[in-house]
């Protein structure tokens, strides 16, 4: 698989004259992965969608198993987090199925901004009943991310939050890991070039949003969406860390543009750089180094969604 993606492929159109057939991808490892896909496999079973069933380790085995088996089926489900359906958004602009989500990992950020139940039955029923919508797809130096792409904060939250963290905490491992990160914040320094115009800010976070929601329920802004065909960023420039705690219901609604201290801009493409290069996380992996130039894909993939 290359590392980057540039233009996804047509979407594949689900025939009604072959039965379809679906490639479960499940993700043990995720907070309610275990034991997962034979509840997932018994569900879709009962409803008559014929499919197989295959576990991952790594994120470099869900797109290449999306592209290996993308002659065999008509759709794809994948069984995880954010994380993994990030994992998976290389092979499915590549191959143009359209896909389904089983949110079983702890923010499931993109299945909120989806409306998606977290009930694994529910979230079967919603693929089974066939309704689906297009939805945009972000790119920071060609790869994918569906929900944020940032550098910063987040950046050095992605790396504390563990897995085990995850399993153990559930959501309230985001406060406890935030509350360590925001102890040892310090601000940096970076350009951000929109519509040609640069712009140099003093941060502590920059964040580029396609769909909603991220971090755990935390929403970009208040009028994002993942179908809009626009790119929102904001730029934290606080003189103390500790204003933030100030602005988290802000942060929850969206509405934390109002503070003088966050600039937002919306856009299709934007570019930032920094002295030294910075790690960005996409979907809370990291995924990229800055310089970093992000971009929308409008209307790029097809998902199952109510």
């Amino acid at each position: 698989m290359p590392s980057d993606v540039e233009e996804p492929r047509s979407p594949r159109v689900v025939s009604a004259e072959k039965a379809p057939r679906a490639l479960v991808l499940v993700n043990p490892n995720s907070r309610r992965g275990a034991g997962s896909a034979e509840a997932v496999a018994k569900r879709l079973s009962g409803a008559g969608l014929a499919h197989s069933v295959e576990t991952f380790s790594s994120p470099e085995e869900v797109s290449s198993d999306i592209v290996r088996r993308a002659a065999e089926v008509d759709r794809v489900i994948i069984c995880g987090g954010d994380g993994s359906v990030n994992a998976a958004g290389p092979g499915l602009l590549e191959t143009g199925l359209p896909f389904g989500i089983v949110p079983l990992g702890t923010g499931n950020d993109l299945a909120r901004t989806l409306g998606l139940p977290e009930d694994l039955d529910a979230a079967v029923d919603v693929i089974v009943a066939g309704k689906m919508r297009r939805i945009d797809v972000g790119l920071v130096n060609g790869r994918p991310f569906f929900n944020v792409a940032s550098l910063g904060i987040s950046t050095e939250l992605a790396r504390t939050l563990t897995p085990d963290i995850k399993r153990r905490w559930g959501r309230f491992g985001y406060a406890l890991a935030a509350m360590k990160v925001l102890a040892n914040a310090r601000p940096f320094t970076a350009t951000i070039v929109d519509k040609g115009e640069p712009i140099r800010v003093k941060t502590f976070q920059i964040a580029v949003g396609n769909g909603r929601y991220y971090g755990g329920g935390m929403a970009v802004s208040e009028q994002a969406a993942i179908d809009d065909e626009h790119l929102d960023l904001y730029s934290l420039e606080l003189s103390g860390v500790w204003k933030f705690a100030l602005m988290i219901r802000a942060f929850r609604t969206g509405s934390h543009g109002a503070w003088e201290e966050v600039r937002t801009v919306r856009g299709l493409e934007f570019d930032i750089s920094t002295r030294k290069p910075r790690p960005v996380n996409c979907d809370g992996e990291i995924c990229a180094h800055t310089p970093a130039h992000f971009k929308v894909l409008p209307k790029a993939l097809t998902v199952f969604a109510p």
